[in-house]
């Protein structure tokens, strides 16, 4: 394991046992519980988008706030849904945002999850063609993505501009050179990671999967990771890929701890989303020594280089810290990180 960082899914909620209460808290909380774990040695503070909920859904203010504040700690998001994006608009914010970080920038993009409303995307003003699934929109407007990222230039430039230009064709600014390289897709089938290899992104591998054999999450997990880097591999890619997956880990270190999630640790379980049957991956919440052994039995943790840890944000900063910390102080050594 040579990364470890955490996955906020920055909800919010007005009620009184929130800690978390507006958008306001959770952006800023957000900001600061990235600063804790830069501080911590944490390798990666990412956010998941949903549009039309009370949780983050405009990743770029937020990661350029914290590229500004810290100056080591991978900054991502897990994922954003292409179906609702403008690739044009998104390669300039992208690029902002990635200069800002010094290069910091793991941009997690995927097809997207099932939604607070009914096809959603529509009111962003996009549809999908006759002929095409909004699955296929989101995967088009992911490639037009990946080629703007390139930086070749594409735009007449006008005969009167305002200002100077360079020659030739002109791309769009700022150009983070480099950030292709850095863009994960979010798969959730062994299908989606090898044509994410195919398209030379990292791999972003969550906490379900579809139920593709009938095995264990953990073991479906692993195939699709291998199967993701055997067509890496045979693409000739020249780089080495990332993979990633996200958990549930609590290490259960004192009274509040268990109060919490000392009846949190569950088996996988099975379900529907999207027409899809899919495997959801266990929560793990032991003590430590125990844990340690249980999460070396995770095929798919051993197969990737990144895990991300899923944090329970409601329950404020100082808590949530207190899960970093257990993870990578108790836990984390044992797997081989650092």
């Amino acid at each position: 394991m040579k990364k470890i960082g955490f996955l906020s899914f920055g909800h919010w909620d007005a009620s009184r046992q929130s800690a978390v209460r507006s958008a306001r808290d959770v952006l800023q909380q957000s900001i600061e519980l990235a600063v804790a774990a830069e501080e911590l040695g944490a390798d990666g503070a990412y956010f998941r988008v949903h549009h039309f909920a009370r949780q983050l859904s405009s990743p770029f203010p937020l990661l350029a706030a914290i590229g500004a504040r810290t100056t080591r700690i991978e900054i991502g998001t897990g994922v954003i849904d292409m179906r609702y994006e403008n690739p044009f608009y998104m390669v300039e914010d992208a690029g902002a945002t990635d200069l800002i970080s010094n290069g910091r920038l793991q941009l997690g993009i995927s097809r997207g999850s099932p939604e607070q409303v009914i096809e959603g995307w529509r009111h962003f003003g996009y549809s999908p063609v006759e002929g095409q699934s909004d699955s296929d929109m989101g995967r088009g407007h992911a490639e037009v993505f990946l080629d703007l990222l390139a930086g070749e230039g594409f735009a007449r430039p006008s005969p009167k501009p305002m200002f100077p230009n360079p020659p030739g064709l002109l791309r769009l600014e700022p150009h983070s050179a480099g950030l292709r390289d850095r863009i994960w897709w979010g798969s959730a089938s062994n299908a989606t990671a090898v044509w994410a290899a195919q398209h030379g992104m990292n791999l972003q591998s969550s906490t379900l999967k579809e139920d593709e054999s009938g095995e264990p999450f953990h073991v479906q997990q692993a195939h699709q990771i291998r199967a993701f880097r055997k067509t890496w591999a045979d693409a000739g890619h020249a780089r080495q890929p990332r993979v990633s997956v996200s958990r549930s880990i609590f290490a259960l270190m004192n009274d509040r701890d268990r109060v919490y999630f000392g009846r949190d640790e569950s088996s996988d379980q099975v379900g529907f989303i999207d027409n899809m049957r899919a495997v959801f991956g266990r929560s793990y919440a032991a003590e430590p020594e125990v844990l340690i052994e249980k999460l070396k039995a995770d095929e798919a943790i051993a197969e990737a280089d990144t895990l991300l840890l899923t944090v329970p944000n409601m329950l404020g900063i100082e808590y949530n810290v207190h899960v970093i910390e257990s993870i990578l102080t108790h836990v984390a050594p044992a797997l081989g990180w650092r």
